[in-house]
Parts: C-alpha cells; sequence; structure tokens
C-alpha cells in the first residue's frame, strides 16, 4: 500500500524557536525552511509514498515546497498543530479515499527514503500506529489505515498520548533518520551525525556546529 503523507508547517517566523541558543532570528526561518524542504524531498522519493500534502499558512514555505512536489493545503481552521493535521486528513481522503493517511514531521532533515518505507510498511499491519522520536516522548510519525481517523494527539508528551488514543507503538529499529526530528541544537547535532540532506547541510554550516555529514 502507498501513502499519503500530511506534514504540518508553522510559519517561519514563528518556527523552531527552541533553536534560539544556536541560531539567530535571521538564520531560523531559513533553518526550518531547509529541514521542510529536505524532509519533504526523502518522503516524496520514498517507494511508499505516493503523495505529500504540506499544511501551511506560510507563503514562502508554501511555494517552496510546492516546487518539490507537494500539494499544499491550508492550515485551517489556525486552531493549532492537531486541528490543522486533522483538516489536512480530511481534505487528503476526499482526493484519496482509498489510502492511508500519515502525518509526518516537518523537521526530520536526515530523513532517508528506504527507512521511511519499512516505517510505513510496518504500519500497514494496524488501524493507526505511531513512531516514537529519539529522545522517546514526543511522535515524529502517526498512521492510519483507509477509513481509519487519523486521531492526532501531538504536543507534550504525544508518544503517551497517542499510546493511550489505542496507536499502536511501532518498535522498529534502523529507522533513526525517521525518529531524529530537530528542536534543539543537540538535536540537530545528532540529525547532521546521521547525514541531512543538502539545503539542512548548506544552513547549518552558516551556524558554525561540528558534526560528520554522512552519504544520503
Amino acid at each position: 500500500m502507498q501513502w499519503t503523507l500530511v506534514v504540518p508547517l508553522k510559519a517561519l517566523a514563528r518556527a523552531k524557536s527552541r533553536l534560539a541558543d544556536t541560531a539567530g532570528d535571521g538564520l531560523r526561518p531559513g533553518l526550518a525552511l531547509a529541514f521542510a524542504q529536505d524532509t519533504v524531498a526523502a518522503a516524496l522519493a520514498s517507494a511508499a509514498v505516493r503523495d505529500v500534502a504540506v499544511v501551511t499558512g506560510d507563503v514562502v514555505a508554501g511555494r517552496e515546497l510546492a516546487a518539490l512536489g507537494a500539494r499544499i493545503v491550508a492550515d485551517e481552521p489556525a486552531g493549532g498543530l492537531n486541528a490543522a493535521l486533522a483538516h489536512a486528513a480530511a481534505f487528503v481522503r476526499s482526493w484519496r479515499p482509498g489510502s492511508g493517511v500519515a502525518a509526518l514531521n516537518a523537521d526530520l532533515p536526515a530523513l532517508r527514503p528506504a527507512e521511511l518505507a519499512r516505517v510505513l510498511e510496518a504500519a500497514v499491519e494496524f488501524p493507526r500506529a505511531f513512531l516514537p522520536d529519539a529522545a522517546a516522548i514526543g511522535t515524529t510519525l502517526l498512521a492510519a489505515a483507509p477509513g481509519r481517523e487519523l486521531l492526532p494527539a501531538f504536543g507534550t508528551d504525544s508518544r503517551a498520548r497517542h499510546r493511550a488514543s489505542g496507536a499502536v507503538e511501532l518498535g522498529l529499529g534502523g529507522v533513526n533518520s525517521v525518529r531524529q526530528d530537530v528542536d534543539t541544537g543537540d538535536d540537530l547535532r545528532a540529525a547532521l551525525a546521521l547525514g541531512v540532506g543538502p539545503r539542512t547541510a548548506a544552513a547549518a554550516a552558516r551556524l558554525l556546529i561540528p558534526g560528520p555529514q554522512g552519504d544520503r
């Protein structure tokens, strides 16, 4: 089964505030966009992915991600992350009724297409499933089979919240690139060690953050 991914992205000017100790106000919007571009590009290259829909109200981000092949969904009703995901999932189901839908974080700059495919192939076995983040507190991917509601519960302690909602936790190894989201400077260093996409590599080079670059 192929999946349609829903990727939420807040306004770039407000994105990645927890990177303030690593990137100044003038650099964070570009860094957030680079994360999203590398995430979307890798997702579209995955054999398990049919489409990517980015839900955002940011005009610049929408234009740049559409150029990569993503479909842009307006951030409605502008009621926060989970409301945006529920809206986008309903929109996706209107034009891909037989497709599985998965919410994927926009800050996975080290994402590998093959690792994403492994996660989505494992998710096929369950009505709803999720993958915890590298810190084992949050969630980087939440999947719902065709005909099932996504029921996103992202935010503080989303791993526990998604588990409590009945979603099955995917205990896969070897998919670090799908788990390594970036909220802090330490997260960015971990992503750099895995090997990030070209846009993030270029943006991070301006920050003078040491970290080995792996092959993608």
